[in-house]
């Protein structure tokens, strides 16, 4: 258990920024899903867009790695490809 006040005001931040990463992270992995989804080409492309730069957002503010963010979104775009 947290002693100091500095350390249970960290634990107070952490939780909060635990949660709000949560979301973020399960709304990436569904429109990451929502892409694999679609099997239309016109459809998947316009559901790539909007994941890829739901990606990008991502690693920018830290919840991602670039390089993981990179690697997903150039998977997304070889399946979109090839449909």
């Amino acid at each position: 258990m947290p002693i100091t006040e500095q350390a249970k005001k960290r634990v107070r931040q952490a939780a909060k920024h635990r949660d709000h990463n949560r979301s973020r992270k399960s709304k990436m992995r569904s429109l990451v899903k929502k892409v694999y989804e679609i099997d239309d080409k016109a459809k998947a492309e316009e559901a790539l867009k909007e994941a890829v730069s739901y990606l990008d957002r991502m690693s920018v503010k830290g919840i991602l790695h670039k390089n993981n963010a990179a690697r997903k979104k150039a998977q997304l775009t070889k399946y979109v490809n090839n449909l």
